[in-house]
């Protein structure tokens, strides 16, 4: 089989998603005049240019734009259900989506407004597609400890619709520290933790993330190779890393995909999975990351089915699901070989 064919055809799970990240240019024109929001753009084609930066805080800078747009529960309904269906036509048979509550609040959208769309849309499309699904709530990182502990009290009621807490948002000069004590309140509330750490910022804030946020898992994590030590821990703990090729391109972590560290991650034995962060603005979705990573590495059917299988290993499904999941991933490689 066609190296191609096999990355499209093996199922998968996606763990490092932001749904305000899959707001593709049309979406976004279309709700834009739905809601007869100011935007500076007159046409698809001008978003779609605005998608061209060069480092995290220009990306930054259009995707809240983009994100101001959202103000209906209907508005975060459709932009949900438009990544789950395009997340069943690569072959996500489950995918744990982070969202932004602070990107939303902040401009007075109620936080039942943005979780219930998502939540509702989530449901709809495991009824249609069966796909499973999770909800990761982030806090913003360059927004102090406050405004990210009162996030995390909106969000109690809510607390069954939400399996775990993480940190997102500009890294630099932003360490795991500044939020050990919501981080402590939330895992005293039930939920499980993840954060970003080592994309921008160096391996000290990795380490930061599991001795401080007690993290499940690390999201990114290119910079753990930096220090041993740090890298001998996440292997012997089996702490996965949630890598996002395209996006690590796109915004200068690396300058060629043929410099990214995810081969000698997989030498290492480091638990790596293949993600999209926010594909809309990034070049491509889960397929698209490791078809492009694939090309660069050199990387056979055996390296797939290996990331494959990571991916549902490092997800948060009960043990039964996620055996059931793994063995569909077993059965597709028997049928490919």
């Amino acid at each position: 089989m066609v190296i191609e064919d096999f990355i499209k055809g093996i199922p998968k799970a996606e763990l490092h998603l932001h749904i305000e990240g899959t707001f593709e240019p049309e979406l976004m024109f279309k709700i834009a005049k739905r809601n007869n929001a100011r935007i500076k753009y007159k046409s698809v084609e001008e978003i779609r240019e605005a998608y061209r930066f060069s480092n995290l805080q220009d990306f930054l800078d259009i995707y809240y734009e983009g994100a101001g747009i959202l103000t209906e529960e209907e508005d975060f309904y459709e932009l949900t259900t438009a990544y789950l269906e395009k997340a069943v036509s690569q072959n996500v048979l489950h995918s744990e989506i982070f969202f932004d509550p602070q990107t939303h609040t902040g401009r007075g959208i109620k936080f039942s407004t943005v979780i219930d769309g998502i939540h509702k849309a989530l449901e709809d499309a495991g009824e249609r597609f069966g796909i499973s699904t999770g909800l990761i709530m982030c806090f913003l990182r360059d927004i102090d400890e406050s405004a990210a502990m009162k996030t995390l009290e909106e969000a109690l009621p809510y607390r069954d619709r939400i399996i775990a807490v993480g940190l997102d948002s500009a890294e630099t000069g932003n360490p795991p520290s500044k939020f050990q004590d919501v981080f402590t309140r939330a895992r005293e509330a039930g939920f499980l933790t993840v954060a970003h750490g080592g994309e921008e910022g160096p391996a000290k804030y990795v380490r930061e993330a599991l001795e401080l946020l007690k993290v499940s898992r690390i999201d990114h994590g290119n910079h753990c190779l930096d220090d041993d030590k740090l890298t001998e821990e996440l292997i012997r703990r089996k702490i996965p890393l949630t890598v996002c090729p395209l996006s690590n391109l796109r915004l200068k972590v690396i300058d060629r995909l043929e410099e990214h560290p995810l081969r000698r991650m997989m030498e290492r034995g480091l638990l790596v999975t293949i993600n999209s962060d926010d594909p809309a603005y990034f070049g491509g979705y889960v397929n698209e990351n490791y078809s492009a990573i694939t090309k660069a590495l050199n990387l056979t059917a055996d390296d797939i089915y290996k990331l494959a299988m990571n991916s549902f290993e490092a997800s948060f499904l009960e043990e039964g699901i996620k055996d059931k999941m793994l063995a569909r991933v077993r059965e597709y490689k028997k049928m490919s070989e």
